[in-house]
């Protein structure tokens, strides 16, 4: 099924490269790579691949070492259209996902030059910091991507101080909780981040106190507890979704969890079981759960470095999706829908069998413009809800509109998750 090997943590001085400090990882084997082709299917076929949701998937694709050329300059023309056109508007985050994909590796027909937008990088993600400053800890975003951003700026030599980075990244800061619960795919992008940042002091000897490295030790071990804690009986850490990022986290900090914590092959056993169930079904998710499948890591990314060629065992087959329409009555669903704020709007919601809770939104808007108007952006992992009845999402405030079913909160996106027939949704304002 997999194979398993060791990696040395690159940037560690060589003294340091005992048996205890380096990285186990496990990744497909390359007889079963054909089980992956329906995230690679995903991610180069669906209709939602375009703005950031394009990053993601160029950045999931240059690491891993899948190139098609014609596909790529597709990407890469996709990825610096959306940067041009909303350019200072994009998130911090985004911003920093869009350095990832454009600077994971070079083609020897491209120069791919970063340092504007770097620097535009180094400015967000001060705006980041200063907005934490005045607004009770904060950030304009959130934390998985603040933690981006240290990371681009860590792998393409940008500026951050490190105590402000060791200061911030305290693991039992509040930003690393949503709605109670830890984070797991903030706490790993976290990790990542970390174990740049302190491979960048070594490997370039950057003076740093002695202090912040120990700070870096510590939020490390904690946060990796703080994930290991989240693995699920089947694998999974965290939920389906957070489990790829988690992977990549726990390949990079072996050192700081015994061997017996956590079955790495379990882990890909059961994600291999879930894109046989059609886990993944937007581009980001298939995107995001790639590389650690590989046995890749986002600390892979190697600006200097030439792009691989070639599909290897993977089927690249790009064509324009298909839409079916309607041949019967049976291919309509019916659910119950309402929205919650201090009181609660219910309405009955017939769409297509098939759709996503986004199709429920737009429908119940055409029954009842008052009670169900709402807004959307586009982000990484597709549409996501700002506003309803006019009412806005506020990260100062921590307030944001949850997406429920039979009262559960949801782990997939307004435009990933499919509905079924006689489900209770509701959209609930919420605080985190």
């Amino acid at each position: 099924m997999g194979q398993s090997h060791q990696l040395p943590l690159v940037g560690l001085l060589p003294f340091a490269l005992i048996p205890s400090q380096l990285c186990t990882i496990c990744e497909v084997s390359k007889e079963n790579h054909s089980r992956l082709n329906p995230l690679i299917n995903t991610m180069i076929n669906s209709k939602y691949t375009r703005g950031i949701q394009a990053a993601n998937v160029l950045l999931s694709l240059r690491l891993v070492g899948i190139q098609d050329q014609s596909l790529e300059q597709q990407l890469i023309q996709q990825v610096k259209d959306n940067e041009g056109q909303k350019g200072s508007n994009l998130t911090s985050g985004q911003l920093a996902l869009v350095i990832l994909a454009l600077g994971t590796c070079q083609n020897s027909n491209e120069t791919f030059t970063y340092s504007h937008l770097v620097s535009q990088l180094e400015k967000k993600f001060q705006a980041e910091i200063e907005n934490m400053g005045v607004h009770d800890g904060n950030p304009l975003t959130n934390y998985y991507q603040l933690s981006l951003d240290v990371l681009a700026l860590c792998l393409f030599n940008g500026s951050y101080l490190i105590t402000e980075v060791t200061k911030r990244f305290t693991p039992e800061d509040k930003n690393f909780s949503f709605g109670g619960q830890f984070s797991v795919d903030t706490g790993a992008m976290a990790v990542l981040a970390l174990t740049c940042v302190k491979r960048r002091i070594i490997n370039e000897k950057i003076e740093a106190d002695e202090e912040d490295l120990n700070r870096i030790n510590n939020h490390t071990e904690l946060l990796v507890k703080k994930i290991l804690s989240e693995k699920k009986e089947n694998g999974l850490i965290g939920n389906t979704f957070s489990t790829g990022e988690a992977m990549q986290a726990l390949f990079v900090s072996s050192k700081y969890y015994n061997e017996g914590e956590w079955n790495c092959q379990q882990t890909l056993d059961m994600v291999l079981q879930e894109i046989s169930r059609g886990a993944f079904r937007t581009p980001t998710a298939a995107a995001q759960i790639l590389p650690a499948l590989m046995g890749k890591t986002y600390l892979d990314i190697n600006k200097n470095s030439f792009c691989v060629n070639g599909s290897g065992n993977f089927s690249i087959s790009i064509h324009e999706p298909v839409s079916v329409a309607p041949t019967s009555s049976s291919s309509y669903i019916s659910v119950h829908y309402s929205v919650k704020i201090n009181e609660t709007y219910p309405t009955k919601v017939t769409v297509l069998n098939g759709s996503v809770f986004l199709d429920v939104m737009e429908e119940a808007r055409k029954i009842n413009e008052a009670a169900f108007r709402f807004t959307v952006v586009e982000s990484s992992w597709g549409p996501y809800v700002t506003s309803v009845q006019d009412l806005k999402a506020n990260s100062n405030d921590r307030t944001y509109w949850e997406l429920l079913s039979e009262g559960k909160p949801l782990s997939q996106g307004v435009g990933s998750y499919v509905v079924h027939d006689g489900e209770n949704l509701e959209v609930r304002w919420s605080k985190y």
